[in-house]
């Protein structure tokens, strides 16, 4: 049988990403470390934010300590999602626990609307009934520092969640700068209530923060549902696999083998990828198992973290043709089951 002597360089496709890169960094950090980091900034945000309210007893301020309330809660949650998702599969759950994470994204969605909600309801009867503001230069002076805090923090989060493919973080660190820009909304609504005399402002600002909050929170909604339903991974990672399978073809053109029913999808840090391989009926079952070792080792080497699963089939056989679906063509023999 003849040997693959080429050197694999699928993985330049790509930038490189290490086995380590997915459960950690080189400094041994998971991503429940950057977990805890988040649920600690959440804590001292909602301290600095309800300080600066109390002190100015802006809406504006309350509306951004709400949503710090919201990201601790998050954070938490994220938490909770990684250590599950960290879990090796167990005989109930054989393709692991990564899935966990879209909970916790999912969660994160649904506090983000209640938070938006509570502004509103706070937000209006201020509209109604204007109030004048105290202690405004202090009180912005807290936001700010908190808001500087939260944009680390959350550009850290995204970052390490885009390396580690984690969709609780990603969502945490999209969060977070989010309320860095609900942060730099409300300071600058109250100055203009101190430049224009305009009360009415402050409430206005709130309702804009709560606004904005709805569309994130139905943004990541509609991730949260495109993970749990098993959506195909990006088409730059799926183009990877079906190079490798170009490179696979070409290389045993006389042969004819060729490729079909390919699959990809998503779980948290998890890629799977199915396919079936046609290879001339008179292979031997080595020769066939050899030649989805290779492929399945490219596979892994360009796109770590995957699970790999190869159906080998006859390329003169019809039936070959007929389970390309999730469902086989009902032509041919009948079960005698």
């Amino acid at each position: 049988m003849e040997k693959d002597t080429e050197n694999r360089t699928f993985g330049a496709l790509e930038e490189p990403v290490s086995a380590g890169e997915v459960s950690g960094d080189a400094s041994g950090r998971s991503p429940r470390f950057y977990a805890l980091v988040s649920v600690a900034t959440a804590v001292a945000t909602i301290a600095l934010k309800s300080g600066a309210y109390l002190l100015t007893g802006s809406v504006g301020l309350f509306s951004d300590a709400a949503e710090s309330s919201v990201n601790l809660m998050a954070a938490v949650a994220a938490l909770w999602a990684l250590t599950v998702a960290a879990r090796p599969p167990d005989e109930e759950h054989a393709y692991g626990h990564t899935k966990a994470e879209y909970f916790s994204s999912a969660l994160e969605g649904v506090l983000i609307l209640a938070a938006a909600t509570v502004i509103g309801v706070t937000a209006v009867p201020r509209l109604l009934d204007p109030q004048p503001l105290e202690n405004v230069g202090l009180g912005l002076v807290i936001s700010l520092v908190a808001a500087g805090l939260n944009g680390a923090v959350g550009l850290v989060l995204l970052r390490e969640g885009r390396r580690l493919r984690s969709a609780a973080l990603r969502a945490d660190g999209r969060h977070l700068l989010t309320d860095v820009w609900t942060s730099v909304g409300v300071v600058a609504g109250i100055l203009l209530v101190g430049l224009t005399g305009w009360l009415v402002l402050d409430p206005l600002i709130a309702l804009v923060v709560a606004a904005n909050i709805l569309w994130v929170g139905g943004r990541l909604l509609n991730e949260t549902a495109h993970g749990l339903l098993d959506t195909a991974l990006p088409a730059g990672e799926r183009e990877i696999i079906e190079r490798i399978q170009a490179h696979y073809e070409k290389r045993h053109e006389k042969d004819g083998i060729e490729f079909h029913a390919l699959r990809t999808r998503g779980a948290g840090t998890r890629r799977f990828v199915s396919m079936h391989v046609l290879v001339p009926g008179g292979w031997s079952v080595k020769r066939g198992h050899d030649l989805s070792e290779r492929i399945e080792g490219d596979i892994i080497a360009a796109l770590p973290h995957t699970t790999v699963s190869m159906h080998i089939e006859p390329l003169e056989d019809a039936a070959s043709f007929r389970d390309q679906d999730l469902d086989r063509s009902p032509e041919g023999p009948a079960s005698s089951f």
